[in-house]
Order: structure tokens, then sequence, then C-alpha cells
């Protein structure tokens, strides 16, 4: 943990292989890491499914309307949801998506994202612009390259728990 310079900022994501250690872009996108935060303390990212993993290139889960083994998890419709809460703005920058980044999952539409997000195994530039970059992983990359892959995984891997290192 000593890695941490803002607890209030900092995601601690827990996958069945240990911690992932995520630092939040609130100077980049403000709106993006407060709903991360306000989701993770509402313990809505909690059991919620990894639905979508593409080797080589990102690893998508947060949505917390289909993809919670406690409510209706539905592998068909995991992917199509968000929260209660209303869509965010989009919120781009310079940043590229480089590996280990976290990326803001929308629909066409910019300002559609609200819940879900991706974790990217390798950089992708090509996503740059385009889709709002609010964190980083600074540590345990490594649990999330063992994330297991499909459109959906048969047996999705699951975020067991997400808080904002600040209430650790």
């Amino acid at each position: 943990m000593s890695d941490i310079k803002d607890p209030e900022n900092t995601i601690l994501l827990e996958l069945k292989g240990g911690t992932v250690t995520i630092e939040l872009l609130p100077d980049v996108a403000p709106e993006h890491s407060k709903r991360m935060k306000d989701l993770a303390r509402a313990g809505a990212y909690d059991n919620v499914a990894f639905h979508r993993v593409i080797d080589g290139f990102m690893a998508q889960t947060g949505d917390v309307q289909h993809a919670n083994m406690e409510k209706d998890y539905n592998p068909r419709m995991a992917g199509t949801g968000g929260s209660d809460l209303p869509d965010l703005p989009a919120e781009f920058s310079k940043l590229p998506h480089d590996r280990g980044t976290l990326g803001a999952a929308r629909s066409q539409n910019p300002n559609s994202a609200n819940s879900q997000f991706f974790i990217n195994f390798n950089d992708n530039h090509f996503l740059n612009g385009q889709y709002t970059v609010y964190g980083r992983v600074i540590s345990g990359m490594e649990h999330v390259d063992a994330i297991t892959r499909g459109e959906p995984p048969a047996n999705p891997d699951r975020m067991i728990s997400v808080k904002v290192a600040a209430d650790a």
C-alpha cells in the first residue's frame, strides 16, 4: 500500500488472484472518477462479472444492472446496462489508452458512459480521444492479465470487491 499517494482517489479492486490498485485521475476526468468512487462505496461493483474480455485488447466489467450473480445475471444482457445514476458526459483528454489504463465503456453516444469500464491489456492507441481515460493500474496488473477471456466468458471472473482505499 506504500505506493498509494492519494487514498481518496485510489481504488482497490479485489480479483481471484489478488488486489489490483487503481489510481483515479480526478484532475483529468472528475465526473468519471467520482462515479467510480460512488458506486464502489455503494457496493454496486461487488461480485460483478467481467462480461467482455478480449485477449490482447481489454477486460470490460461494471454492468451493475445485469452482471451481478445475486441479481439477475444474464450473460446475454451483461454489457447492456449501467447503474441507476444518469449517464456521464464524455471527458476526453490527451491521455493515451496505454496498457493498464481504465477507460469508460459507452454506447455509440459519446455521452453515454455510466458504470461500465475496461482495463487495457495492451497499448490501444486507436481508442485515443474516443473513450474517457480516468484511471491507471499502479499495481496488480498480473491479476488483470489472468482474467478469463470470452465475449462473454462461459465462467466469468468477477470483481470480488471494489473499495476506495481511504475506506479500506
